[in-house]
């Protein structure tokens, strides 16, 4: 699959009649809503968790030099902590262009701090498009993080944002936070 999924994430979902959609937010999207919202809430889903395997040559990194940039895996019981955002369907033109590096919308249950769930649609680059790379050891992931810069910025910018994200909304994910302990670890020395 190309990285451009532009064209086809605006075939996966028609929103005829309905004024506005839940999107899960779980990594830039959580700290950064360049997009108009009626609603934004703390919010979770299950059986999916939060990883540095997807690469970005088009925000953190370039062609040559590739940032890393989280997106979801799939994991039997797993709880991903981020934020729903209720947009009208308009909003889907910015985030399409905005999440074009592979990411693709999929329909997830939503669930909030007071229990309420519902029905909404999430960005996720699955391991089919030609930007995923996939696991390392988060030390590596790191190395990788330091070194790169995009159009958006440093890379290092997105994961110590996202890191201090995940702790306002009192989410431990070990994972973003062992990637963070590294990053930190090799400025030091």
């Amino acid at each position: 699959m190309s990285t451009n999924t532009v064209e086809i994430n605006r075939q996966r979902h028609r929103f005829d009649g309905r004024e506005s959609v839940w999107l899960f937010g779980y990594g830039s999207l959580i700290f950064k809503a360049d997009f108009p919202y009626l609603e934004r809430k703390p919010a979770s889903i299950r059986d999916w968790e939060r990883r540095f395997w997807q690469g970005s040559h088009d925000h953190r990194g370039t062609v040559e030099a590739p940032g890393r940039v989280v997106t979801l895996i799939e994991k039997p019981g797993a709880l991903c902590r981020g934020m729903g955002y209720l947009i009208s369907p308009q909003v889907f033109d910015h985030l399409d262009i905005r999440e074009k590096n592979g990411y693709l919308r999929f329909t997830t249950q939503l669930t909030f701090d007071d229990g309420q769930q519902v029905e909404g649609l999430v960005y996720i680059a699955t391991p089919e498009n030609t930007a995923f790379l996939g696991p390392a050891h988060e030390r590596d992931i790191a190395r990788q993080i330091a070194s790169a810069t995009g159009p958006s910025g440093p890379n290092r910018d997105y994961l110590l944002r996202l890191a201090d994200s995940l702790r306002d909304l009192s989410a431990v994910d070990v994972h973003i936070f062992d990637i963070e302990r590294y990053l930190n670890e090799q400025a030091s020395d």
